[in-house]
């Protein structure tokens, strides 16, 4: 209740501080309900139509602190999280150079061709970005962040240089986590032609994920052995994030995909592979699209091969132990989407979609899911 109170509070300052100061004041908003086929599950919705899992609020504030230097705010409330205000992005703008920026503070992360707009929905055709590739437990860095925009020929190229700390709750596998990356740095380049757009990232962090929920087996395993425990733990280990895009976009159509690849070392979690790829038309205010994305994070349990150095009464308990950890994190799935945008007025569309899950794992969780959206921005 404080933390709205406060958010609320500094935007009144800021609409009243407009009067003395280029202060500028823009939202965004998205309203997404959802339902699935009798008895499915997916994305948070279920048989019966619900509103709170995508939608959100938003208001951003901006203002010019002298010639070279802003200051931006970004305040959001969630549906998932009934609709608290929380600061999303809180940071400062030094134009160095006609070419470069410099920002420090908290801000997304250059992951995805869509990151800086992830929550506007008006930004893209599908009701939500793709989960497969999308659903990060690291958007918001705390810290700093260089972009550099030039020319080469015809081709138009962005740099940034992103570095700092990351802490977010999030839920992995249905249960509650906390990741925190450390000593974060993310390099991601973006290259343009005319209607062709290439983009590629490279990061790394000192990782640690803490799932509460595995505590005591990995509590069971340390009684065993100390040392694997201390590998399949998810503390302090290299995390590296890869990602690749391209897109081409003759207005009236457009084709794109983005691939990742997750991987840490020496721990519980597996090596992800993540992508999508998606088409859609053009055609007066409507765009119907398709989209086919992927998640394959089933590279088998780690470090079972150490487990043949122990005696033999305890290879079972290990064995067990090793593949109950690592199990409910092992996921592959795909789902395809065939979905609408509708351009009703300037700064609003309407859209829906329905999307058919395919667990490769655990069948019982397939699933269609059907939602419909309006997204505007002001």
């Amino acid at each position: 209740m404080m933390k709205r109170i406060l958010a609320l509070s500094l935007v009144a300052a800021a609409v009243s501080s407009s009067v003395h100061a280029d202060v500028r004041i823009n939202g965004f908003a998205n309203l997404i309900g959802g339902i699935t086929s009798s008895d499915d599950t997916l994305y948070g919705y279920d048989d019966n139509i619900g509103f709170g899992e995508e939608s959100l609020f938003a208001i951003q504030v901006s203002g010019d602190i002298n010639d070279r230097m802003t200051a931006t705010g970004q305040l959001v409330a969630r549906g998932s999280d009934d609709y608290e205000v929380d600061f999303e992005w809180a940071y400062l703008t030094f134009e160095a150079t006609d070419n470069t920026n410099i920002s420090a503070g908290r801000f997304r992360l250059p992951l995805f061709r869509y990151s800086a707009s992830l929550d506007v929905g008006y930004s893209y055709h599908w009701v939500n970005a793709p989960r497969s590739v999308y659903s990060v437990p690291f958007n918001n860095l705390d810290g700093l962040r260089v972009d550099y925009s030039n020319y080469a020929g015809d081709w138009e190229y962005n740099l940034q240089l992103s570095a700092g700390t990351i802490d977010n709750d999030f839920t992995t596998a249905g249960q509650d986590a906390n990741f925190k990356g450390d000593n974060v740095i993310v390099l991601s380049a973006e290259a343009q032609y005319e209607a062709l757009k290439l983009r590629g990232v490279i990061g790394r962090a000192k990782s640690t994920v803490d799932v509460p929920a595995l505590a005591p087996a990995i509590g069971q395993l340390r009684s065993i052995s100390p040392e694997l425990a201390d590998l399949v733990e998810f503390e302090d280990d290299t995390g590296e994030f890869l990602g690749f895009g391209v897109e081409y976009d003759a207005f009236d159509w457009f084709v794109s995909a983005e691939v990742t690849s997750i991987e840490a070392t020496d721990s519980y979690n597996p090596d992800t592979i993540a992508y999508y790829a998606t088409a859609g038309i053009r055609y007066g205010k409507w765009t119907p699209s398709l989209t086919y994305e992927a998640t394959d994070a089933d590279d088998g349990p780690k470090l079972l091969d150490r487990v043949a150095g122990f005696p033999a009464p305890f290879q079972g308990p290990l064995t067990q132990l090793l593949v109950g950890i690592q199990q409910s994190f092992v996921e592959k799935n795909d789902t395809i989407t065939a979905g609408v945008r509708y351009d009703y007025d300037t700064n609003v569309a309407f859209k829906a979609d329905v999307s058919k899950y395919t667990d490769d794992i655990d069948e019982s969780s397939d699933a269609t899911l059907v939602r419909f959206a309006v997204n505007y921005v002001f």
